[in-house]
């Protein structure tokens, strides 16, 4: 088993619901156990800026599936929940970033572990440090601009 870390992010629709289903069916891949689910983060958009703020979160899993097989499954769940790519770092009804897999380093056409500008992004780090384990992430959000990133109240 290999523990993994998973962002997730929406900005259309009922965000809440899209988190929640988002988790479950995460906890129903095979041979995976969501351990972990952060706090969730309003933030406001990255990269493309026209568009609603963002519900952010994170989970921890413990998997027996390969780094590209859990992908499959991440990706599986954003089409069966109606994700659509039509802008880069557009509006979503959900995203679902692997963000890093224990004990692997990878960078090929489909995948790079860890997830390239995690250490870069405070909108992903901070959800992460309410669940990480490694020090590495906590390090590295001291040093970001968090002004875009607020608790989220339901």
């Amino acid at each position: 088993m290999a523990k993994a870390y998973i962002a997730l992010g929406t900005n259309m629709g009922n965000c809440e619901e899209n988190i929640k289903n988002a988790i479950t069916a995460l906890s129903l891949l095979p041979e995976t156990k969501v351990l972990k689910i952060s706090s969730l983060y309003e933030t406001d958009p990255w990269g493309y800026e026209a568009q609603n703020c963002f519900l952010n979160g994170a989970v921890m899993v413990e998997t027996k599936l390969s780094p590209s097989a859990l992908l499959g499954g991440l990706l599986g769940i954003e089409a069966a929940m109606g994700r659509v790519r039509t802008i880069k770092n557009g509006p979503r009804v959900i995203d679902l970033d692997l963000l890093y897999y224990e004990g692997v380093t990878l960078n090929t056409k489909e995948l790079t572990l860890p997830h390239p500008g995690l250490f870069e992004r405070a909108f992903v780090l901070c959800p992460l440090c309410d669940i990480a384990e490694e020090e590495c992430f906590k390090t590295a959000l001291k040093g970001l601009d968090k002004s875009g990133v607020r608790t989220y109240e339901a």
